[in-house]
């Protein structure tokens, strides 16, 4: 009786479709679009992340789940993160990879490497919480936030941990823009060195373009090239996460408590759909039979996508909690962009001599 009466007296949750949340999505992502076409430095994923943390503290988003926002913008932060990872593939194919030569192959390998088993075990040493260390890693190491949402999709992070993570890999991608630039003629690298060094040191495809374009057209295109081989490894990280996510549960209690509910346990694919679908674009990309106008519909409904995304993202970083941790996530993405920048360019100096 007493249950009875206190669920009476519980206030009733109020309900919405994802439709709100969705139609702030694409408002958000048109705000982005022309502030980044109005200032052409500030890329359009690194526009929509900073709205979708503006917009954490609006009504109808900032109260959780309660929020008639909060259903929609958690579709696009997964579902719409997934199609612009699946569209990503049409990015890249093997010819690119190829072409770079065996030797940058194995620079951008050990840059990664690197730069994922560092920065992870530099965010355990700090005690962050949860999956964050894992998360900021994988942005660092592969991506920036689509390997963050990709990656928080196998392994059932949680979205703070996602958001913040998010958040600190778009920040420290956004700082490169202007500080890489800067380095360019006092470390004594060429237009194509630079391009390289960017390349395997910048989270971001459009924080990559953002810093490259400055030193010209060769830069750009050695720096994209190199990136999209990064991009190319998100594949055999996400498997692999999926692999050790799936011995985790195997090896547990059988039950996984998500809220207030118990389920049983649910392992992931060792090859998620999504992933699956991203390496079947790269295998279509390689056939050469797509024409230059379907590639540049599919990058630009990508960058739509994925701007969708990171709003939604965004839209879940709690700033009190981030204000928390703050000096020890500050210090993890110090200390990764320290490493990644130091590897890459060690490897470019290596491989170009």
């Amino acid at each position: 009786m007493a249950l009875v009466e206190d669920r009476a007296r519980a206030p009733e949750v109020p309900r919405s479709g994802p439709l709100p949340g969705l139609a702030m999505a694409a408002a958000a992502v048109a705000l982005a679009w022309a502030v980044h076409r109005l200032v052409p430095a500030v890329p359009l994923l690194t526009a929509a992340v900073v709205l979708g943390i503006a917009a954490a503290h609006l009504p109808g988003v900032r109260d959780g789940v309660r929020g008639v926002g909060r259903p929609g913008l958690t579709l696009a932060g997964k579902r719409l993160m997934r199609l612009g990872v699946v569209l990503l593939g049409l990015r890249l194919s093997l010819g690119d990879v190829l072409g770079i030569g065996w030797a940058t192959v194995a620079m951008v390998l050990v840059t990664v490497v690197v730069t994922f088993l560092g920065t992870l075990w530099l965010g355990r040493r700090l005690g962050l919480r949860g999956d964050q260390p894992l998360l900021i890693a994988t942005g660092y190491a592969i991506c920036g936030a689509s390997a963050i949402g990709a990656v928080g999709e196998v392994s059932g992070s949680d979205e703070e941990d996602t958001a913040t993570s998010v958040a600190l890999v778009t920040l420290c991608g956004t700082l490169a823009i202007a500080v890489l630039p800067l380095l360019h003629h006092p470390l004594g690298l060429d237009d194509g060195q630079f391009g390289r060094w960017v390349g395997a040191g910048v989270h971001d495809v459009g924080q990559v373009v953002a810093a490259a374009q400055t030193a010209g057209p060769t830069a750009l295109g050695e720096a994209v090239l190199v990136k999209l081989m990064r991009v190319a490894l998100l594949a055999p990280l996400v498997a692999g996460v999926a692999v050790a996510t799936r011995r985790r549960r195997t090896t547990g209690t059988g039950t996984r408590t998500t809220g207030t509910k118990a389920t049983g346990t649910r392992r992931p694919p060792v090859v998620p759909l999504f992933v699956a679908g991203f390496l079947a674009m790269v295998a279509v990309r390689s056939t050469g039979v797509l024409p230059g106008a379907v590639l540049d519909g599919a990058q630009r409904v990508q960058e739509l996508l994925l701007a969708a995304a990171l709003f939604g993202l965004g839209s879940a970083v709690h700033l009190p909690s981030l204000v928390r941790t703050g000096g020890r996530v500050a210090a993890l993405g110090l200390g990764a962009w320290a490493v990644i920048a130091g590897v890459s360019y060690a490897g470019v100096l290596v491989t170009t001599a």
